[in-house]
């Protein structure tokens, strides 16, 4: 099988291309010499199966960056039979040493000259013949955002690839000291640029986006609004697949288990179905989370956004970037830890890593749009959801003002602001089904083993009443009590917090199992079981304490120091039981 890489620089659309090119079937993997894991996909090409895979975004292949060295090694690791080199066909003047860096490697290549529609509506054209002559590869005009020219560029890539007769890795070596002046001739010599580029809609629209006074709250906008989308229209559908749950459960399951014994019938019906269908029954509401994340940033608005929190951040010692890495652990804690190699600097990137866990991830959010739905009004709950979002960015901002002194930089913030896109249906969807899949491989095993497991202490003894003081679980929460008893966390609840520690996703299961109710049922016994003031300390608690197993997994590999790593552990569980008690104590006085 014949390997293609992506090469290109940051915002070419180098991702947009390898998704367009390769559709869903993406995974991460290992490589040779490589010591974080890439994107690759299997892809049909002219005949032949083609191994894609999509390399880090690099200014420079002689940088000192950590992209920057993964890219060679990976090229000096690992057999590549052709490049795919994207650029930006809007920034060409900067982007073409890049092109030229790739070719000295000796690698069959073509350029993809990507965002072509946007160098049209600017007046920029190109001379494709003579970029071509002059550069000796093959050169393709496409827009991977709307698919315009992605049959010729497979046809490119397919003779390329079919004429290769590349054997074994290749040695980036150091680059040409006038490759600079080589790239500006290039371009200067086949691009035409208007003397005078329009007034675009993207230069009109950051005179209000980054508004020094009017940014930063139009940003808190946005995301309030998000929030309110995702609430208005996931409830419908999140009630749509509990009644079918809850009719699955009724009209096939009920009769199917009535002949097992007892504990079996139980295990099977309040254990495994009520704990699994209650996390399935909010999926609707995280895919459409990501899909409204995804329109965010496939707009460009996300790179904004660092730009607009850049000097809040650097009071806290971080800068923008911590800010996008800490959006992206809206998703999930992990692959944002990962994400913190961009950073060169030791005391940025460990900082920044003690922030993320912070972040309202897809695992909690299912816990809070469940409370929140139960007790709260629909016209409060976007308000309340929105609050914990905010209470996640001051946690992360309080604990960065508290260790910033013992994790110092001195790494400079640059960043690149795309123009203003409309977000593309396909790549929006594609994206967002990639996150939630994401999610169910990685929630899977926690949540059986969770809900197994919570079942089994909730109903051993077996003669004993089910989430009794007489079972174990009844038994381990009269331990618990003195501790979260101050916060307003009843002695059930708390068990569902102890195998959060495990993994959040398990949170929300084992509360199904411990009340024994699906969806529906499980609401009414909650709101019968704990008013707002109760189930916000409970929120919160939830929000900040202790990162999950994987997460420290994550935090102690990327570090490798275990005092750095028990603090992260220690220090957010500390802070969990304080914000809980203020609040349920303050709470409780003026409203209880």
């Amino acid at each position: 099988m014949k390997r293609l890489a992506l090469l290109g620089m940051p915002n070419t659309g180098k991702s947009t291309f390898f998704n367009r090119l390769t559709g869903a079937g993406a995974r991460t993997g290992n490589w040779p010499g490589v010591t974080v894991d890439l994107l690759a996909a299997k892809v049909l090409l002219g005949g032949d199966m083609v191994e894609v895979v999509d390399l880090p975004g690099v200014y420079n292949l002689d940088g000192y960056g950590d992209d920057e060295r993964v890219v060679r090694e990976f090229l000096g690791a690992n057999p590549v039979d052709g490049l795919a080199i994207i650029t930006d066909a809007t920034q060409l003047d900067r982007q073409l040493i890049l092109a030229l860096q790739a070719k000295s490697f000796g690698l069959p290549g073509v350029l993809l000259v990507n965002m072509s529609d946007e160098a049209r509506s600017l007046g920029i054209e190109i001379d494709l013949p003579a970029l071509e002559r002059q550069l000796g590869l093959s050169v393709v005009l496409l827009s991977a955002r709307n698919g315009e020219g992605m049959p010729a560029a497979r046809q490119s890539l397919t003779s390329m690839l079919h004429d290769s007769q590349v054997q074994g890795a290749v040695s980036p070596e150091a680059a040409d000291p006038d490759l600079a002046d080589k790239a500006y001739q290039l371009w200067s010599d086949t691009v035409t640029v208007p003397t005078t580029l329009n007034d675009t809609l993207t230069t009109r629209l950051d005179r209000i986006m980054l508004h020094r006074w009017f940014g930063l709250p139009l940003f808190f906008l946005i995301m309030l609004g998000v929030f309110q989308a995702v609430y208005t229209l996931g409830a419908p559908l999140q009630d749509l697949v509990a009644s079918a749950l809850d009719w699955g459960r009724g009209q096939v399951l009920e009769p199917l288990v009535t002949l097992l014994p007892g504990p079996v019938a139980s295990f099977i019906l309040d254990g495994l179905y009520d704990g699994i269908g209650t996390v399935a029954s909010f999926l609707p509401v995280i895919l459409l989370f990501f899909i409204f994340m995804s329109l965010v940033e496939g707009s460009g608005y996300l790179s904004r956004a660092a730009y607009l929190t850049d000097m809040i951040m650097a009071r806290a010692g971080l800068d923008g970037r911590s800010f996008v890495m800490q959006l992206m652990g809206f998703g999930c804690n992990v692959p944002a830890l990962m994400g913190t190699r961009i950073m060169g600097a030791r005391g940025l990137r460990l900082l920044t890593m003690l922030i993320i866990p912070f972040s309202l991830c897809s695992a909690r959010l299912q816990v809070f749009v469940f409370l929140v739905t139960a007790l709260f009004s629909p016209r409060a709950a976007p308000l309340v959801l929105f609050s914990l979002y905010l209470f996640s960015f001051g946690t992360a901002f309080l604990t960065a003002m508290l260790f910033k002194r013992g994790l110092t930089h001195k790494e400079p913030f640059l960043l690149e602001l795309p123009p203003y896109r409309l977000p593309v249906l396909r790549v929006v969807t594609m994206r967002a089904w990639h996150e939630v899949s994401h999610f169910l491989k990685k929630a899977t095993l926690f949540i059986i083993a969770g809900v197994v497991l919570v079942w089994f202490l909730t109903h051993y003894p077996f003669d004993a009443e089910p989430a009794s003081m007489e079972t174990l679980a009844g038994t381990l929460s009269i331990w618990m009590e003195p501790l979260f008893s101050p916060l307003g966390i009843d002695r059930l609840m708390s068990i569902t917090l102890l195998f959060g520690f495990v993994a959040k996703e398990v949170v929300l299961g084992a509360m199904a199992v411990i009340y024994s109710s699906g969806d529906a049922g499980l609401a009414a016994a909650v709101s019968g079981q704990m008013n707002w003031i109760q189930a916000y300390s409970f929120m919160l608690f939830v929000l900040v304490y202790t990162p999950c197993l994987s997460t420290i997994a994550v935090m102690q590999q990327e570090s490798r120091d275990w005092r750095y790593t028990t603090i992260a552990v220690v220090w957010p569980l500390t802070l969990a039981w304080v914000m809980s008690l203020v609040f349920y104590q303050v709470a409780t006085y003026f409203w209880g």
